[in-house]
């Protein structure tokens, strides 16, 4: 059972809240980004001087691939049977194909297709030098209203992002009719995928959270509930990582963000950024650890020329996701020290706090509070026990339980969630029909006797018979609490970002960037630099995006490249508020209960040193020890070298 714990009241008088200054606030951030730079200028000289040279491997390796490309293109195919064999937008792989050697090159073939024709059109000879500049200023334009919402007209980011979206339609239709641009291919540019996901999920957690007192989702949040500040969030972040690696991290952030937002706003906590990042940034990370862990690497599993395996990714990831967890966490306790340490007096302290088992007169004055408030409530005659489980808690664990192993099993997502959320609603409808007491609307006089109903007669003073109570229907009631805003959100901002991506300037950028690096991106000192490049890509055009503009760039990428692309891309979520879905679901599920502390102004400061260090100690860890092979064995790279 949840009680109200006011974590400023200690029977004390509320000491001031000591301004932070802009050095404490911004230094770790400045050091961080000066050092990463540091770091690069000194591993490949300020001008790219220390770039190595291409060995005889990089050589035969674009040999290879050239050859291979040009004896696809030089391949025979019937557009109606390519149509029927990988659907309207030629969007389907079979992977199994290329299990027969006899079948590598159709297999090719068709990854060449889908590669060219579906995810990524390259349109950007088709703009004039006026329209590439015009969109891009379009886009970055948007990009700052969305970052910083509150300074400027209070519209929200959903008005923002679908204004931004419909902007971009007309612009590119004004910039076709006077031939300084491409046709703009609004509908595919907005990945339906994600949208039915979310959708899904939001249906799924609004029914685990409302259909019962004392259910599942009251259960989940108080298995986090704690007295002390500092466990409640460390519970946070174990729950978030393990969760984010075996499901989604957006359907654990979704799911959990409400539990955490309930937390803050019951135990009335002064500043709740600490709870809000342990879950957003634990999320990002652990969902790296596995393939099925965030859309990328999803996305990166199926465009990878070579197979990767579920076991193979999650053992090459194990270190550097481990070593980016305690990275974060440290951080998350230095950094936050006054809020989840309160009274203690230094780091030193708070080492003994944690490994010790010390308490400062504060946390103990919080957590006698916090006991005697549960006490409390559960003498009181009115108390209802719900730390049994009824039917239908069971009911929704047995749904869970079914919704992970199908989609453990390979089952589409999308479906997956939807029809867990409709399995959901109909037993809540069943229930409320059925099983939940009936509104009582029988009038009282003031002796609290029932009066009798009143009777209703018509124009010749026949009595007319009182008709059926209509039933509140779900449409009514729980479905109105989809937060369709966040739908509309992510369909401006692909309309925003897909129109970006037909310039070519995030391609051009990465080209350009990359220098002597782009044909061994991940040799030697090169991977570091190529992991901040990535960061950059994927918290201006998004990671997605960024995932397939590489895989039509380099097509033949091994293995272990797409690891280091799949660990860059995923942790650079972190870096910004806009870097991923999880830290948006966080900050509309926050501003749904008043709570708009979880702007980019207060995550940035965090963020950006957080995922530098995470990012770089990982890149070096995953270019250390890694099982997977470093040349693409379709290709027949690895025969080469042999």
């Amino acid at each position: 059972m949840m009680i109200y714990d006011e974590e400023s009241t200690t029977g004390k008088a509320a000491a001031p809240v000591k301004q932070t200054s802009s050095l404490r606030k911004w230094g770790p951030a400045m050091f961080a980004v000066f050092g990463v730079l540091a770091l690069n200028a000194a591993l490949l000289g300020p001008t790219g001087s220390k770039v190595p040279a291409l060995t005889e491997r990089h050589l035969t390796s674009q040999r290879l691939a050239e050859e291979r490309t040009a004896a696809v293109l030089a391949m025979d195919f019937d557009e109606e049977s390519d149509r029927k064999v990988m659907g309207r937008n030629l969007n389907k792989l079979d992977r199994s194909l290329a299990a027969d050697e006899d079948n590598v090159m159709e297999y090719t073939r068709r990854r060449h297709r889908m590669l060219g024709d579906y995810t990524h059109v390259d349109v950007s000879g088709e703009f004039t030098q006026f329209g590439k500049l015009s969109t891009t200023v379009i886009y970055f334009a948007y990009w700052v209203f969305l970052m910083f919402p509150n300074w400027f007209l209070p519209i929200g980011r959903p008005g923002i992002a679908l204004g931004g979206g419909l902007t971009m339609v007309v612009y590119r239709f004004i910039l076709l009719s006077t031939g300084h641009g491409p046709v703009f291919d609004a509908e595919k540019v907005i990945i339906m995928e994600p949208l039915f996901l979310l959708f899904g999920l939001m249906l799924t957690t609004i029914y685990l959270e409302k259909m019962e007192r004392g259910g599942l989702f009251d259960k989940l949040r108080d298995s986090l509930d704690d007295g002390c500040r500092w466990k409640r969030s460390a519970k946070i972040m174990i729950m978030s990582t393990l969760g984010s690696a075996a499901v989604m991290n957006d359907s654990i952030v979704l799911i959990f963000s409400a539990v955490v937002v309930d937390l803050n706003v019951r135990h009335k906590v002064d500043n709740s950024m600490p709870y809000m990042l342990s879950l957003a940034t634990t999320a990002n990370i652990g969902s790296a650890l596995t393939l099925t862990g965030n859309p990328q690497n999803i996305l990166i599993v199926s465009l990878a020329y070579d197979d990767i395996g579920w076991v193979e990714f999650a053992t090459n990831m194990l270190l550097p996701v481990l070593s980016a967890s305690i990275i974060n966490s440290c951080m998350m306790f230095v950094y936050y020290s006054a809020e989840l340490f309160p009274g203690s007096s230094g780091h030193f302290e708070n080492l003994g706090i944690m490994f010790a088992g010390k308490k400062t007169p504060e946390m103990i004055a919080e957590e006698n509070a916090y006991l005697a408030k549960l006490a409390a409530v559960k003498d009181d005659s009115q108390f209802e026990d719900t730390s049994g489980w009824t039917i239908w808690s069971k009911l929704q664990i047995v749904v869970c339980l079914l919704f992970l192993i199908c989609f453990a099993s390979g089952l589409d997502v999308c479906v997956t969630s939807i029809t867990a959320g409709a399995v959901l609603m109909v037993i809540a409808a069943y229930k409320r029909q059925h099983y939940d007491p009936k509104p009582d609307n029988i009038e009282y006089d003031a002796d609290g006797n029932p009066l009798p109903a009143k009777k209703v007669y018509d124009t010749n003073g026949n009595e007319i018979e009182p008709e059926e109570e209509e039933l509140v229907t779900e449409s009514e009631t729980t479905l109105t609490e989809v937060d369709y805003g966040l739908l509309m959100l992510f369909i401006g901002q692909f309309l925003l970002i897909g129109s970006f991506d037909d310039t070519g300037v995030p391609q051009s950028f990465f080209n350009a960037s990359m220098g002597g690096c782009a044909d061994q991106m991940v040799e030697g000192a090169c991977v570091y630099w190529f992991v901040m490049i990535i960061t950059i890509l994927s918290n201006i055009a998004s990671n997605v995006p960024v995932c397939q503009m590489l895989a039509a760039t380099f097509p033949y990428a091994s293995p272990y490249e797409w690891l280091q692309v799949s660990f860059s891309a995923t942790i650079a979520g972190n870096l910004t508020m806009l870097g991923s879905a999880a830290n948006m679901i966080v900050a509309f599920q926050a501003a749904k209960v008043g709570d708009r502390t979880f702007t980019s102004e207060r995550h940035a400061p965090f963020g950006i040193p957080s995922t530098l260090l995470c990012l770089y100690a990982g890149t070096f860890l995953l270019a250390t020890v890694h099982f997977s092979p470093e040349c693409s064995v379709r290709l027949g790279e690895c025969d080469a070298e042999q």
